[in-house]
């Protein structure tokens, strides 16, 4: 029994780890669309000459909408903010590094630990109460975190996170 243990054992693992390998290494198509976001740095997937990641809104919503109701500091009453959140996009490139860059369109940039990107966390947000945003609305891209939902999310710190007008994530 314990032969047969010690040679099926490696040889299951190696299925398990066959059988998943395609999903995460699954290529990334090329944007069709105005691209939206960059994503450059500690990344294992990436679609441009460049060796980045270019995402255009569509290639964004493939990748699975989250949805966060909540009030902020910057608007008035509560809104349902629609978009990827940051933990899946951040697998969908294969992301190595521990902080990322976040830039926006005018270069004001803050720094994310990738520890944000967890299950129910932030999201980077294309619409507000179901409309794409344009720029005079923080748009096209929002880093939104559920500040409703917890008073941890609800400090300066996560605020300073909050950055609109995202177009540029460099992992490090």
């Amino acid at each position: 029994m314990r032969l047969i243990q010690s040679v099926f054992a490696p040889a299951l693992a190696l299925v398990i780890a066959l059988a998943s390998a395609p999903a995460m290494a699954e290529p990334l198509p090329k944007p069709t669309g105005p691209v939206l976001l960059t994503i450059s740095g500690d990344i294992e997937i990436t679609n441009t000459d460049e060796g980045t990641a270019a995402f255009d809104l569509a290639m964004l919503r493939e990748i699975g909408q989250s949805e966060i109701e909540t009030t902020t500091i910057w608007t008035e009453g509560r809104h349902r903010f629609t978009g990827v959140s940051l933990k899946a996009l951040l697998e969908r490139v294969g992301a190595k590094g521990k902080m990322l860059k976040a830039t926006a369109i005018n270069d004001y940039s803050v720094e994310i630990p990738t520890s944000d990107a967890v299950r129910n966390g932030p999201i980077v947000a294309y619409e507000m109460d179901g409309q794409t945003m344009s720029r005079r609305e923080k748009g096209p891209l929002w880093v939104i975190y559920p500040y409703s939902s917890s008073s941890d999310y609800r400090s300066e710190v996560i605020y300073s996170r909050s950055i609109w007008q995202l177009d540029r994530i460099s992992l490090e």
